[in-house]
């Protein structure tokens, strides 16, 4: 009886996410499908975003993201491999950094926010531009995305790294060929959590990023992000509804293909892992 009602439960919890999750998108579908369309993606803002399209503010999006990316993914993946295979399990300062990222995990998204402003705008001289936000979010990342890819690394069982030693493989070499890729799905999901969060922020990128609407020439151009054009069509701009509704739409898609491709990617690497006998 208990055995049943503990599954009945588990299946009530997981019914009650899903139809939220689907009441969420439906009502985003039926308020912004409508005013989607390929010239609300390709036509410039106009009127405070009441009209025309998201072209600007969809690439200053995908140009934020990608900073953010090429700056944690290698240094995120370096951290996590250091905690993993370079510092033994009741190291001081191994315990320390741990503790660390576990904490700033938790910052709100708004010191971030200051901490980009004052560090990345003003101190290296930046400005509100996108590599401010891109590298502010990045830090967002971070937390999230070593301590999941420690987990899959640590998960690995060391017979894996003793049999490669014994085939007389070297590190660096176990680490690319066994480790990463047997590690793939956990990276790709400390990956995705970490832009989920980054994808929606606003107050990071307001004070890092801009409020600029217009078409971005190069990385130091201020742009406004797809979270923060929703934001402001939300509460500032009257009459800006339903393109507020179109663009959550675009940002829900957007996530949705970040998340796929990773989810792709790593099992393409975890496919290419070396098998052990």
């Amino acid at each position: 009886m208990s055995e049943r009602v503990f599954t009945s439960a588990i299946w009530l919890g997981a019914g009650v996410v899903t139809a939220f999750f689907l009441w969420l998108l439906g009502d985003l579908v039926w308020q912004g499908a409508a005013h989607l369309s390929v010239s609300f993606l390709l036509s410039d803002t106009l009127d405070s975003g009441r009209s025309g399209g998201i072209a600007a503010i969809l690439l200053s999006t995908l140009l934020i993201l990608a900073v953010a990316l090429l700056a944690a993914i290698p240094l995120g993946l370096m951290s996590a491999v250091w905690l993993t295979e370079y510092t033994r399990r009741d190291n001081a300062w191994g315990d320390a950094v741990r503790m660390s990222l576990d904490v700033l995990a938790g910052v709100p998204s708004i010191v971030f926010g200051l901490f980009g402003n004052a560090f990345f705008s003003v101190y290296l001289g930046l400005g509100f531009s996108i590599v401010s936000g891109g590298l502010t979010l990045a830090c967002m990342i971070l937390p999230i995305f070593i301590r999941t890819s420690e987990a899959g690394l640590s998960a690995v069982s060391d017979d894996w790294r003793r049999n490669a030693a014994a085939l007389g493989m070297s590190r660096a070499s176990v680490l690319w060929h066994v480790l990463l890729p047997t590690a793939a799905p956990a990276i790709a999901a400390g990956l995705m959590l970490g832009v989920g969060r980054a994808t929606a922020e606003t107050a990071a990128l307001i004070f890092t990023s801009g409020y600029v609407d217009r078409m971005p020439t190069s990385l130091l151009d201020s742009g406004r992000a797809l979270a923060v054009h929703i934001y402001d069509l939300s509460m500032n701009v009257t009459g800006g509804d339903q393109a507020a509704y179109a663009s959550a739409l675009v940002l829900i898609i957007l996530i949705v293909f970040i998340n796929t491709g990773a989810w792709a990617l790593s099992e393409r690497w975890l496919a290419r892992k070396v098998t052990f006998s």
